[in-house]
């Protein structure tokens, strides 16, 4: 069915679940919060996409995607961990863990544009409008996202300052 391998839909399957929790942190926190039970789920769900695409995959720039995904991860997930960032470490996180969720994104839709109806898909070139319309969009979404991201966190420290100054 839609053209995919077994190790094809283990990648598919080991991946998908990170799309509903990426979708529920942010809904919820208004970012990927990588220590609590769904940030897990993420991390896991997301390192299980992002290795097996390295079994699956047909084209050079699927590696690095996946390259960049594992690095994102490690940073986004680890960077709480290094005391010397001091305040950066949460803006660093929250951008690492985003784009994470934008480099999920691009090739699911990309993909899913390209089996979807099965038989007779809705893309059958990269260079589709479509295609680069939907890609377009989630790049705008990255942008805008991302920086409401910060401007949230910077206004939560300055609430937290002028509480510790009273």
């Amino acid at each position: 069915m839609f053209g995919i391998t077994p190790l094809g839909w283990l990648h598919t399957i080991g991946s998908l679940p990170a799309i509903p929790l990426v979708i529920y942190m942010f809904v919820r926190y208004g970012r990927i919060t990588p220590r609590n039970a769904p940030g897990i789920a993420y991390f896991i769900s997301m390192l299980i996409g992002a290795t097996t695409v390295f079994l699956v995959a047909h084209q050079p720039v699927s590696y690095g995607i996946a390259t960049a995904t594992i690095l994102l991860l490690v940073t986004g997930y680890g960077i709480a961990h290094i005391t010397s960032v001091g305040r950066a470490a949460i803006y660093i996180e929250t951008i690492c863990l985003s784009l994470t969720a934008f480099l999920l994104m691009v090739p699911t839709v990309s993909e899913t544009l390209r089996r979807v109806p099965d038989g007779h898909p809705f893309v059958t070139d990269l260079k589709s409008p479509l295609l680069l319309g939907f890609q377009g969009g989630l790049l705008i979404i990255l942008v805008i996202g991302v920086t409401a991201q910060v401007i949230s966190l910077r206004k939560m420290g300055r609430s937290v300052e002028l509480k510790s100054q009273r």
